[in-house]
């Protein structure tokens, strides 16, 4: 059974910077893709960043391009999302993800099978 675990999350000013980990188990995870989405209160679950297994190509959100960073580490079967310039309208739950097969990208919430529980990322102004 797949398992994701968020930690990382927390208060920050507008401008700051949080680092979210997630650590994967239950599969070979560097055959995998893992992505990061969102959901603040009210609103749908929205796509924030995508990387692939062994190549580690990346994608990302339009409203997050430049500021935030997604990476991983096979070795840990880490994946992480670096957040810089942090905005007030960032606030919202961020959960880590996983796909049952392998695949390419997708920023669709139905894509993807395996969900972490979320960590909260609040930013105040």
């Amino acid at each position: 059974q797949v398992q994701l675990v968020e930690s990382g999350g927390g208060l920050v000013q507008a401008g700051g910077s949080l680092r979210l980990s997630c650590a994967a188990s239950g599969r070979t995870f560097e055959r995998y893709a893992m992505g990061w989405f969102r959901q603040a209160p009210g609103k749908e679950r929205e796509f924030v960043a995508f990387i692939t297994g062994t190549v580690s190509g990346t994608y990302y959100a339009d409203s997050v391009k430049g500021r935030f960073t997604i990476s991983r580490d096979n070795a840990k079967r880490t994946v992480y999302l670096q957040m810089n310039s942090l905005k007030p309208e960032a606030t919202a739950v961020y959960y880590c993800t996983t796909p049952g097969r392998p695949m390419g990208l997708s920023t669709q919430t139905d894509a993807y099978t395996y969900w972490g529980q979320g960590t909260q990322v609040t930013v105040s102004s």
